[in-house]
């Protein structure tokens, strides 16, 4: 595990770095609303599928092993800078950046601000547009205060996938709170908008449990290709890992060329 301290949040925001044996670019993962990126990307990171690069499974702040300000607004852009951050001090650019869920509206925003970072972008069902889903709007219904003190804990009582309560139990309570609220709100410009006007290599990733999905529709339309899992809903690493990391590197491989559309791995 690494870290950095960013001054502004007065917080530390941490991350495992994979040295990997491949060439090619580093690959950095973002992962969603109450996840952790070791979590979810290990076994991605590692997987054959993806050649052994070098790769950096990040926390956000609030999440995982990263530090939990209190005083920091988790919204999108905001954590974007963070990563932003660990990239500017590893001294990396164009990078390729994966992201699932929230973190894939957090990648979207860090593509749009700092291009030169990346090299190619592949999303796995982001939040792209204020409306919230079935993980955040709940969340975000509740009071903040109200939510800390006792929404949490039914939250993670009541999750229907043991592995997500794992996973959730390790955020913080508040910044789960407050990203659900972000992500209801939205954020202007919007991360669909700014992902349609990104000119880097981007791939969309939705599972086939998950269809139809109107966002999916949305994508294709801006020329963006949307490759589908099979077997796979919204937690589409860890439903269908060797799917999930076989298409995630061919995307890597072939994203300045692939075609747009919709098509089925």
């Amino acid at each position: 595990m690494r870290e950095l301290f960013l001054a502004g949040q007065q917080a530390h925001i941490r991350w495992i770095d994979l040295p990997g044996t491949g060439a090619g670019p580093v690959r950095v993962f973002v992962h969603g609303l109450g996840c952790t990126s070791a979590s979810d990307f290990a076994h991605i990171a590692a997987h054959p599928a993806l050649g052994g690069g070098r790769a950096l499974l990040v926390d956000l702040l609030g999440y995982g092993l990263s530090d939990r300000p209190a005083d920091f607004d988790y919204r999108m852009e905001s954590q974007a800078e963070a990563v932003a951050a660990v990239l500017d001090h590893l001294g990396l650019t164009d990078v390729d950046l994966v992201g699932h869920s929230m973190g894939g509206a957090v990648t979207i925003h860090l593509a749009a601000a700092r291009p030169e970072l990346v090299a190619r972008l592949v999303v796995a069902e982001p939040n792209l547009y204020g409306g919230g889903g079935p993980f955040s709007s709940p969340v975000a219904a509740q009071d903040e205060d109200a939510f800390v003190a006792e929404g949490f804990a039914r939250m993670v009582a009541g999750a229907d996938r043991a592995d997500y309560a794992a996973r959730l139990r390790l955020a913080d309570p508040r910044a789960v709170h407050r990203s659900a609220v972000a992500l209801v709100e939205g954020s202007t410009p919007a991360p669909g908008d700014l992902l349609a006007a990104l000119t880097v290599p981007r791939t969309y990733l939705v599972g086939e449990l998950s269809l139809p999905e109107p966002d999916a529709e949305k994508v294709a339309g801006f020329g963006v290709p949307v490759i589908e899992i099979p077997g796979a809903g919204h937690n589409l690493m860890l439903d269908n890992p060797d799917g999930f990391a076989t298409v995630l590197g061919r995307a890597l491989a072939d994203a300045p060329t692939s075609r747009p559309g919709h098509e089925r791995a």
